[in-house]
C-alpha cells in the first residue's frame, strides 16, 4: 500500500468514527443530515473529488421518497448526500448488517440514520416496521436495490425485489438517481495520486410513481438513464 493510500486510510477511519460519535448525540434528522453532509464535503474534499449533478432542477425540495440509486463504490452514499445538499429530504440507508459490525464503519453507520437489513434473519418483519416508524415522520429511504456493489463491466446488476415492495408498502414515489460508472475507477486514482482534482457525476432521473405498473422498477431505471 502506497503512502497516499495510508494516509487517507488513517484520516478517514479517524473522520468516520469523529463523526459517528457525533452522530450519537444528534438530536434529529436535520442535525445528523448536517453531519453526513459535513462528513461528504470533508472526505471527498480530501480526495479532491468533486461532486457533477446532472439535472439539479428534478431534485424535489421536500417530501419523502424512496431513493434508488446504482452502486459502484464505497462513497456512493456521500455522493448522493452531496447531491441533496439544497433539499430537505432527510433519508434513511438500508444498510447490511456487516455495515453495522465493521470497526470502520459501524458507529457511523448505526447513529446516522440507517435502518438494518440483516440477510441471515428469515423474519422481515422488523425491517420493514424500522422503515415503517422512519415514513411516518417523514423520512425518505435510500437503497441500492442491486443489493451489492455492481463489480461487473454491465452498466448495471439486477434489482432485487424488495425496492419495489418497500415503496408500495409506504406509498413512497421514487427518486432514481445514477452515479456514472466511472466513480470508483476515480476513487482509486485518487488514492493512489492525490494531487489532481477530479470529477464524478450524478444523474438525477424523473420521479416514478410508486403505483406504476407499466413495467418493472429495474426497466423504468434503465430506461430514463438510457442503460443497457
Amino acid at each position: 500500500m502506497k503512502y497516499n493510500q495510508i494516509k487517507m486510510a488513517l484520516y478517514a477511519t479517524f473522520l468516520t468514527n469523529y463523526l459517528g460519535y457525533k452522530l450519537k448525540k444528534a438530536n434529529s434528522s436535520k442535525e445528523k443530515k448536517e453531519l453526513r453532509l459535513l462528513y461528504a464535503k470533508t472526505l471527498l474534499g480530501k480526495l479532491k473529488l468533486n461532486i457533477e449533478i446532472i439535472n439539479k432542477d428534478k431534485i424535489p425540495k421536500d417530501g419523502k421518497y424512496l431513493l434508488v440509486s446504482n452502486h459502484r463504490s464505497v462513497i456512493d452514499p456521500l455522493i448522493v448526500e452531496i447531491a441533496l445538499e439544497n433539499s430537505n429530504i432527510f433519508g434513511n440507508w438500508i444498510a447490511k448488517k456487516e455495515l453495522y459490525n465493521s470497526f470502520f464503519f459501524g458507529l457511523f453507520v448505526r447513529n446516522g440514520g440507517t435502518i438494518l437489513l440483516d440477510r441471515e434473519n428469515s423474519k422481515m418483519g422488523t425491517f420493514f416496521s424500522d422503515i415503517k416508524e422512519c415514513t411516518k415522520v417523514g423520512e425518505s429511504i435510500f437503497i441500492f436495490p442491486e443489493g451489492t456493489r455492481n463489480k461487473t463491466d454491465a452498466d448495471l446488476g439486477e434489482f432485487k425485489d424488495g425496492s419495489k415492495i418497500i415503496a408500495v408498502k409506504n406509498r413512497l414515489n421514487i427518486l432514481p438517481v445514477y452515479i456514472h460508472n466511472q466513480a470508483n475507477e476515480k476513487l482509486m486514482d485518487s488514492l493512489k495520486d492525490g494531487k489532481l482534482h477530479r470529477t464524478i457525476e450524478i444523474e438525477i432521473g424523473d420521479i416514478i410513481d410508486y403505483k406504476d405498473k407499466s413495467m418493472p422498477l429495474v426497466d423504468s431505471y434503465k430506461k430514463q438513464f438510457n442503460l443497457n
